[in-house]
């Protein structure tokens, strides 16, 4: 009764100050165990994301306790005869709003709300669940990573593959691919899946797998929250290290730098002994980032100068390798340097540091830069990124013409560049890559600064990504965004290339009003459940 007159009161307010158009006995018929809400702070919070480059006021936002209060939702909205929007958001972390909405409702699926979840999306066990036996963890879609490995860790479990910043919910990063230095060991997130709970666009909670509605399954990995709403996963396990050896070298040479990368992942079928278990790199243009917070690695007492070290072109390239182990062999991990794989490298040889940590620390590295950053006020700034996928055939040009050419000698955050390999992806799922076997990541992680310095302003940056993605148009690099962001209907259709049409067909299968996350701005959502899919996206 209490939740009755919680929601009269919220949909009266929606009617009083927005100009809410959808009939309000439509909201009152959800019968959420939830909240919905139109308070200021819900509505604000769920109007920006980390990018803070787009606002979107949401009409209310929808704080949900179960799986069925998000199909309650969905199913209203895809009943509704004025129609309205809703679109799932984590942790917020997206950069182009993504995950906003003008028109409709946002369900934040990260917070405390949302945990109790049983068969069929009943309230019942609390998430994340264990598998000892078989090697799997069961957790909400709002869950974070970093709370998914401390309940794994009780275990002396770990999920297989991650993303450098734990923050960021399973939902979100299974929606786009979910990467990190260990992709090209055990391949993406969305490859260590077993099976999903899903809320499609018509309101219908699905349990979908490799084996059980395999089409929806594929589609919802990588698939940008198009075709439903992830409410539980189901994620592979591996037994966890306890700590880590983590070893740095500097390149001055760029196709030295790129071999040695490409050969390190080369050995993931190699037993364990005979391969690292991360591998990454980053490219230093700006002699301040290699001192900075995202290279503190190096001692704030013996500074690495570009110049000293003679960089071509007055970049460096810095190679980063890790090696997982236990305490009960620690004696072999300290040979790691001087025998084996790393005899085989070609980088700088006085250039190399060594640090030994915890396995948690280790993976958790950037929320300790994002605490230091948070205290000096450059957390909370604009963050106009740009991810890529470059084919392993055109990285040297990219090199050449971003790195040494349109980058200039100022940059203002890291740009990670690692290569992965093609068939660790399956090729089913939504998610498009470059098509050849080997292809890099390339990031740019810059942040927008108000320091007087055109070069980090947000217009600046904004400008010498499209200068970047001019670039591979004009010279054929086939590149492919990650977390892509576009802004017209060739665009998305150039992105998607040969797997268009099938997305397309998925769209019109699980998502036919096209309700769901209208922030990727794919699809304009229908106005009455009878449209069909003629309109799509052109703006």
């Amino acid at each position: 009764m209490a939740t009755k007159l919680l929601l009269t009161f919220a949909i009266c307010r929606l009617i009083v100050t927005v100009g809410l158009t959808l009939n309000p006995t439509e909201l009152l018929r959800l019968g959420v165990d939830g909240q919905l809400s139109v308070h200021p702070s819900d509505v604000e919070t769920a109007s920006l994301d980390f990018g803070m480059m787009n606002r979107a006021q949401p009409l209310a936002v929808l704080h949900p306790a179960s799986s069925e209060d998000v199909a309650r939702l969905v199913r209203v909205a895809y009943g509704s005869a004025h129609g309205f929007t809703v679109s799932a958001r984590g942790h917020g972390h997206s950069i182009n709003g993504q995950a906003q909405t003008t028109k409709g409702v946002v369900i934040e699926m990260s917070g405390s709300r949302g945990r109790q979840l049983g068969s069929e999306g009943k309230l019942g066990r609390l998430l994340p669940r264990v598998s000892e036996t078989e090697r799997y963890v069961d957790v909400w879609g709002g869950e974070l990573w970093i709370d998914v490995l401390r309940a794994t860790l009780e275990y002396e479990m770990a999920p297989k593959s991650w993303t450098d910043y734990l923050y960021l919910s399973v939902g979100g990063t299974l929606s786009n691919a979910g990467i990190s230095g260990q992709a090209f060991n055990h391949g993406p997130q969305i490859s260590n899946v077993h099976e999903l709970d899903v809320v499609t666009g018509k309101g219908d909670l699905m349990t979908c797998s490799e084996h059980q509605n395999s089409e929806l399954f594929h589609a919802v990995l990588g698939g940008l929250g198009q075709f439903g709403i992830i409410t539980r996963a189901r994620i592979a396990l591996e037994p966890a290290p306890q700590r880590v050896r983590w070893i740095r070298v500097l390149y001055s040479n760029f196709t030295t730098f790129t071999k040695d990368q490409e050969f390190l992942i080369s050995l993931h079928g190699h037993p364990a002994s005979q391969k690292f278990d991360y591998v990454e790199g980053f490219v230093i243009v700006d002699e301040g980032l290699i001192n900075n917070w995202r290279s503190s690695f190096f001692s704030p007492r013996n500074p690495v100068k570009i110049t000293s070290i003679n960089a071509n072109g007055g970049v460096l390239y810095c190679l980063e390798i890790t090696k997982n182990y236990h305490e009960s062999n620690a004696e072999t991990i300290d040979q790691v340097r001087n025998r084996g794989v790393v005899k085989k490298l070609d980088y700088i040889s006085t250039s190399v540091f060594t640090t030994d940590l915890p396995y948690v620390d280790f993976l958790d590295r950037v929320h300790k830069a994002e605490l230091k950053l948070r205290s000096k006020g450059l957390w909370e700034v604009p963050h106009p990124w740009l991810n890529l996928f470059i084919p392993k055939s055109k990285i040297s040009d990219f090199d050449e013409g971003v790195f040494k050419g349109i980058l200039g000698n100022k940059t203002s955050g890291p740009i990670l560049i690692y290569p992965m390999n093609k068939d660790k992806w399956d090729q089913r799922s939504s998610v498009v890559t470059p098509n050849e076997e080997v292809f890099y990541l390339v990031a740019f992680l810059r942040s927008a600064l108000d320091s007087g310095d055109e070069t980090q302003s947000l217009q600046y940056l904004t400008n010498q990504n499209r200068q970047i993605l001019r670039f591979c148009d004009d010279t054929g690099i086939q590149a492919k965004q990650y977390l892509p962001h576009y802004t017209t209907q060739k665009e998305w259709m150039d992105h998607f290339g040969d797997k268009w049409a099938q997305f397309y067909q998925r769209k019109k299968e699980f998502d036919p009003r096209r309700i769901l996350a209208t922030g990727q701005r794919i699809f304009i959502p229908s106005s009455s459940p009878s449209n069909n899919m003629n309109n799509i996206a052109s703006w």
